[in-house]
């Protein structure tokens, strides 16, 4: 698909709909399928970033062979390039246990996830390119860790757009503004109305992240519908230029989340169960646990693309140092909120059609940096997936026996992105913008499905 002009009439036919979809999905969404044809197993995403990189031999990995070579050399030659140096191996200080009907194993640091893997897939053999968190951290969103491109949410609003007309299609709740900053979530050259909308940032508290002036103290809703109209017929010429037709649409979203916005965002209205479930209740899980309250309101009220990021802006996953406390303290403070999260869309009847990922921007090195820490490794580590059609209670792709390269089920992370565009009915190959004369794409130029991770 190619960037095309837009049309005279289509501003004028937003502003009566409201609808607002991409071009891609347009024609087909209510039928339930995009123009090529996929099925349609996910409606939205909720994406939960751990910042930081969070150890996949420490969480969802475990390797017994590290364990009985605890402190010995690794047997076989380290990435060529490394972040810093590291030392021998290092077992994990963790219990794995095997849970649910399937027997995945999980670590002692995830006990509330646990309960929840006959849900789950396991990505075990992802790899990256980028030993250093800015370069991950982008091309985890965006597909590139060298250019400025648009995130991934942004690319579904553009292909799918959004099921609510007065909320964006994409919401990133509490993000980090280090390591490419908002990058990772603008929309570089596609139209601006894809970028997504940030609500707080992660080095201030979660009760602070609201829409910031959603509220006009000046002018009443109808004085304000009078100036969009007024504004909308100064001039035809607006139509042909997408720079202000995407600004003009941007106010009239503006206009419409100003009801709109503040209904999801307020949770007096949950029971004070649903609360608990959360996390909401405990002090060391209430910052968290109320992202993912956020993320199942936009996702019930119509929202494609919710991310919640996990990182206090200092430490986050990222233990070169100090890994037993740690890990322990960010396990704690995001276990129960994402089994939280999972029950309550499973109950609402959400999970089904709601895509949950999980991932850090790489994993952590089976050997030992310092005494007790492990350096950033991109050669191997896991993602997880829940429902949107995924295999619950399965485990693909491998690392070496001690978890330092992907070596089977192998997924790039355009393998990852092709995968959750397929999940939501869009072929990645298919989702392209035309730019500076080339068409470009999330995949960029590589990126393969892994039907073997769909239900």
């Amino acid at each position: 698909m190619q960037s095309i002009p837009l049309p005279t009439s289509r501003r004028r036919a937003l502003a009566g709909s409201a609808v607002g979809f991409g071009w891609l999905a347009a024609r087909n969404l209510l039928a339930g399928t995009v123009d090529h044809g996929l099925p349609v197993r996910a409606r939205r995403v909720i994406f939960m970033f751990m910042k930081g990189g969070p150890s996949h031999v420490d969480t969802f990995d475990p390797k017994p062979k590290l364990t009985a070579d605890d402190g010995k050399p690794f047997p076989a030659a380290k990435p060529r390039v490394q972040f810093a140096a590291t030392g021998n191996l290092l077992a994990s200080p963790w219990r794995f246990r095997r849970h649910g009907a399937c027997g995945s194993p999980v670590s002692d640091l995830f006990p509330h996830v646990a309960r929840h893997v006959d849900r789950i897939c396991f990505l075990h053999g992802v790899h990256g390119t980028n030993a250093a968190h800015g370069g991950a951290v982008l091309k985890l969103h965006t597909g590139s860790d060298t250019f400025v491109r648009p995130g991934m949410g942004a690319w579904v609003s553009y292909g799918l757009g959004t099921l609510n007309a007065d909320l964006p299609a994409f919401v990133t709740i509490c993000p980090t503004l280090a390591h490419g900053g908002a990058n990772n979530w603008g929309s570089a050259f596609l139209p601006a109305r894809h970028q997504g909308v940030p609500l707080g940032v992660a080095s201030r508290p979660a009760t602070e992240a609201r829409m910031k002036f959603i509220a006009n103290p000046r002018w009443s809703a109808d004085v304000q519908r009078a100036q969009l109209d007024f504004i909308r017929g100064l001039g035809d010429q607006a139509a042909a230029d997408p720079v202000l037709e995407s600004r003009l649409e941007s106010f009239e979203l503006a206009f419409r989340m100003q009801r709109a916005m503040p209904t999801v965002e307020d949770l007096s209205g949950e029971t004070r169960e649903t609360l608990a479930l959360y996390g909401l209740d405990d002090p060391v899980t209430a910052n968290f646990g109320r992202q993912c309250l956020l993320a199942r309101r936009f996702a019930e009220a119509g929202v494609r693309f919710i991310q919640v990021t996990h990182s206090d802006g200092k430490v986050q996953w990222d233990q070169h140092a100090d890994l037993l406390a740690g890990h322990g303290e960010k396990a704690a403070e995001v276990d129960k909120p994402i089994a939280g999260l999972l029950e309550d869309l499973a109950r609402r009847g959400l999970l089904d059609d709601t895509l949950v990922v999980w991932s850090g921007e790489f994993g952590r090195t089976p050997v030992a940096q310092g005494t007790n820490g492990r350096d950033h490794n991109p050669e191997g580590f896991t993602i997880w997936m829940a429902g949107g059609g995924v295999r619950g209670g399965f485990r693909y792709g491998a690392t070496d026996d001690y978890g330092y390269y992907a070596v089977d089920g192998r997924m790039s992370i355009h393998d990852v992105h092709a995968t959750i565009l397929h999940l939501l009915g869009v072929d990645h190959l298919r989702l392209t913008y035309r730019h500076g004369g080339r068409d470009f794409r999330l995949t960029d130029v590589a990126g393969e499905v892994h039907g073997a991770v769909i239900a």
